[in-house]
């Protein structure tokens, strides 16, 4: 079967095009999953740029969704036929946030869904939500569940809320539609006029180009009465966290999330203490939370955003796309 491979020490030239063993029958408790589709994330991203080094033919990508082929004994959650997506972090079954590091994250720790096929324990997918495509619900894995912990799991969302998402990236986007679907008000950032327009369509009720307005926080202050956000879905890190303080409503909810502008710098903690905000990091969630994700979906009727799809082969040429920052919502690779 086709798969990718990552030669050390990584680089978008070092990704192959291997022959990889076809797996055997799933044993006990496990599945064999039929793959058709994975989506790029940043954190897939640093693994095969070689930024975040993985083992020498170490196979990539964190999201994989396909059809159960096949179950092993004891298998009673899935038949062969059924739609299937995989969880980020697969031992992490439910409770509170149990992992902290990426030593059993598919396409880092352990190889990963850039491939055909898979043997795997059964718990290490869930369904996938009905009337999705294998391309759709690729996007869930890793940037549609980490909104939704952010906004439902730990913010707490409800009606009424006010929501500040920054830039169109694949979590971004997803967090806009889980509020509006949820009765909440968004206000979105971006440096792009066009994209401010793409995210109104999408239901954003403000949208600030923030290369325009450099202290944007001010005027998310101002679009909310003088109130500040209930929520934050913080994406860049230190380049943006002190404009977040201080768009964000006294005990209002940072969800500390990525750091496209860097792994350290200052924050303003005088301000952080007045507001008595919460800044919470988060690393997606857990299979019981993706599996509650998926219900929600179903509920709501929400559908991803795909910008762009591409083959397994061109892998190389997605993530100079998604390099590029041009993209809107999801990449995805359909195989």
């Amino acid at each position: 079967m086709k798969a990718i491979s990552i030669e050390a020490p990584g680089g978008l030239d070092r990704l192959r095009l291997v022959d990889h063993p076809e797996p055997g029958q799933p044993g006990p408790s496990e599945i064999r999953v039929r793959l058709h589709a994975s989506s790029l994330n940043f954190h897939d991203y640093l693994v095969v740029s070689g930024k975040s080094p993985a083992a020498d033919g170490r196979i990539p990508m964190a999201d994989g969704a396909g059809v159960v082929d096949a179950v092993g004994e004891g298998v009673t959650e899935f038949t062969p036929g059924d739609p299937v997506v995989s969880c980020f972090f697969p031992l992490w079954q439910d409770g509170p946030p149990a992992v902290g590091d990426f030593s059993h994250v598919p396409g880092d720790g352990i190889d990963g869904y850039a491939r055909e096929a898979v043997v795997c324990p059964a718990n290490w997918f869930t369904r996938a939500p009905q009337n999705y495509s294998h391309a759709e619900a690729a996007t869930l894995t890793t940037a549609g569940l980490t909104a939704w912990r952010a906004l439902v799991v730990d913010g707490g969302l409800k009606a009424g809320d006010t929501v500040l998402v920054l830039g169109s990236g694949g979590v971004s986007v997803f967090a806009l539609q889980i509020a509006k679907a949820m009765g909440a008000r968004v206000i979105a950032t971006s440096s792009s006029d066009e994209k401010l327009q793409r995210l109104g369509e999408l239901g954003a009720d403000h949208g600030i180009n923030y290369k325009a307005e450099p202290e944007w926080g001010k005027q998310v202050r101002a679009l909310t009465d003088g109130r500040g956000v209930d929520h934050v879905i913080e994406v860049g890190g230190p380049g943006t966290l002190p404009q977040s303080i201080e768009a964000v409503r006294i005990g209002g909810h940072i969800s500390m999330i990525g750091v496209l502008t860097g792994r350290g710098g200052e924050v303003p903690t005088s301000l952080l203490m007045a507001r008595q905000a919460r800044l919470q990091g988060l690393i997606v969630g857990s299979r019981r939370e993706q599996q509650d994700f998926v219900r929600g979906i179903d509920a709501m009727g929400l559908k991803p955003v795909i910008d762009r799809r591409f083959a397994l082969e061109d892998i190389a040429e997605a993530f100079r796309h998604q390099e590029q920052g041009a993209h809107f919502g999801k990449i995805c690779l359909e195989f």
